[in-house]
């Protein structure tokens, strides 16, 4: 192991150890989770991003077989403050450091990653740069638009079930997504980011999912129209990208957070109730809750820690969504219950679908 360094985009330089002798450039966002590393680094909405994790120690209970939500690691990098490389646990089969190298991830260490955070929260959000070694010459910042094309399906992939049929639309879905469907007696199709309205309505659903999924919602305008039918023939139900997605689809904004929402600890409030509940989170914009108006959608949950909106129901579709991850791996299944809510509302429907103008 070697030294190495990371550059961002406002000049600073963090130096730690470097695993392997690999460079990288992405988006450097921290992660406030204190278990479930697996899942955070497989979860496709990373693509192009360099993970910051604020938890000291990662790697304690090493990597195994079962909890990965995609086959693929889409993220471009990972900085800690120190990685376990004698991992305990009776599922391990490899240490963190050796499941990234294997994957060709690059992987920063020994970093003071609380003053690399209190920086990023401080400054916002910023690109950075995985070196292996300084001086720094002059770096390229730019980075891809959209990473959809990349991590979603190519082609349909369908789990069958006895239960109502599900199309879920792959913008960069987690495997922990499809488990929930399936564990409530779904069957399920997943298809590309780019299906047409023509093959969605060939596939006859009873119900559609608009995944999470990486970037900027708005490089997916492309998909509002079709977004916007579906969603006022069929039972709709967005996670966290797709969430975005079906605001805007209806008319909505949306804008960039400055450091985002990343971990497992975020508290959100059930408006009708008041109740709290405690989400998993990762996604780096939000629904602007004064382009509503007009829309036909109304919050159904609220940020405590900034007020976002994180919840929406429209008033006339049955369509539903929510900017956390109901799934939750990594992170608490307090509000799994919505997958659950949703299935009432398919069957509650029953076959009555509306004609789409």
């Amino acid at each position: 192991m070697k030294k190495g360094y990371l550059a961002l985009e406002n000049g600073a330089v963090f130096e730690g150890v470097l695993i392997g002798d690999l460079e990288a450039t992405g988006e450097v966002v921290f992660n406030t989770s204190m278990t479930g590393y697996q899942e955070i680094v497989t979860d496709p909405s990373y693509a192009g991003q360099i993970i910051v994790f604020c938890y000291p120690q990662i790697g304690n209970y090493g990597m195994n077989d079962f909890d990965s939500e995609s086959e693929h690691l889409h993220l471009h990098g990972v900085v800690t403050g120190e990685q376990c490389e004698t991992p305990s646990h009776y599922l391990s089969n490899n240490s963190f450091s050796n499941g990234l190298a294997q994957k060709h991830i690059p992987s920063l260490t020994g970093v003071d990653t609380r003053a690399l955070v209190k920086m990023l929260r401080d400054h916002g959000t910023m690109k950075g740069k995985i070196l292996t070694e300084l001086p720094v010459a002059e770096i390229d910042w730019r980075l891809g638009e959209s990473y959809v094309p990349l991590v979603s399906v190519k082609e349909f992939k369908h789990f069958p079930n006895n239960g109502p049929h599900i199309v879920l639309i792959d913008f960069g879905y987690k495997k922990s997504i499809l488990t929930a469907l399936q564990s409530i007696g779904c069957a399920v199709t997943v298809v590309p980011y780019n299906t047409t309205l023509d093959q969605l309505l060939d596939l006859n659903p009873d119900g559609v999912v608009l995944s999470n999924g990486p970037g900027n919602p708005e490089a997916l305008s492309a998909s509002y129209e079709t977004i916007r039918i579906i969603s006022e023939m069929y039972p709709v139900f967005g996670i966290c990208l797709g969430h975005q997605l079906l605001a805007l689809a209806h008319g909505a904004s949306t804008r960039k957070l400055s450091f985002g929402h990343r971990g497992s600890n975020h508290p959100v409030k059930h408006v009708e109730t008041g109740k709290v509940y405690i989400t998993s989170q990762n996604h780096g914009y939000e629904v602007v809750q004064d382009s509503l108006i007009d829309t036909g959608f109304k919050p159904t949950f609220m940020n405590l820690n900034d007020g976002t909106v994180e919840g929406l129901m429209h008033v006339k579709y049955n369509i539903q969504s929510v900017q956390f991850h109901p799934e939750a791996h990594a992170g608490p299944s307090d509000t799994a219950y919505l997958f659950d809510d949703f299935l009432q509302q398919i069957t509650r429907t029953g076959d009555q679908h509306y004609a789409f103008t």
